[in-house]
């Protein structure tokens, strides 16, 4: 019995009752105009988990730049569960030039980062159709010089200690807030 004084039946839903996309499906989907960048990330498994983080919200795509792994890779895979079969991506060999190149597609980019004058995440509303979000390093967190060329950054409140979240964690947080302000909107 919970605090309720009545019995909670609960059971979990099968594969078959979760209405899973295909890969297919997948890639036919409509998607968020949400594009992930990844600043020299350096774990294979926060890249993992940031393409499943990127499936789950139907993002447009990632894209991996610097240092930051790439898929196929064996530890990539162990955390993505298929998710580099379903989100687009693409690799440059510096930030700095993925960010300017997504200006000029229009891109609204925003860096994720504690800065002066950054914008708290639950302020933070999608002022145009393209966004790019930008995460950095586990360490050193997005790169100087690709902030100056953000139009802003977005950071994630914290009550704790630390004021650093996992880059993984960091990702699925920003991009449900993204989805869920969306989500509301429709």
């Amino acid at each position: 019995m919970n605090s309720g004084g009545y019995l909670c039946a609960m059971r979990k839903l099968s594969m078959d009752e979760l209405g899973r996309k295909t890969v297919d499906e997948f890639k036919q989907s409509a998607k968020n105009p949400i594009l992930i960048v990844l600043d020299n990330i350096r774990s294979m498994h926060n890249v993992g988990s940031v393409f499943r983080t990127a499936d789950a919200f139907l993002a447009e795509g990632i894209c991996l730049c610097g240092y930051t792994p790439q898929p196929p890779h064996r530890d990539i895979h162990k955390t993505a569960l298929g998710a580099t079969e379903t989100v687009d991506w693409i690799y440059f060999p510096h930030t700095i030039d993925a960010v300017r190149q997504l200006k000029e597609q229009g891109y609204r980019i925003y860096g994720i980062e504690q800065t002066q004058g950054s914008i708290s995440l639950e302020e933070f509303s999608i002022t145009g159709d393209k966004t790019a979000l930008v995460f950095g390093n586990e360490v050193e967190g997005v790169d100087q010089e690709v902030l100056q060329l953000c139009d802003g950054c977005i950071e994630i409140p914290q009550l704790g200690m630390k004021h650093s979240l996992n880059i993984s964690v960091a990702a699925g947080i920003v991009l449900w807030e993204m989805v869920r302000a969306s989500i509301h909107h429709t």
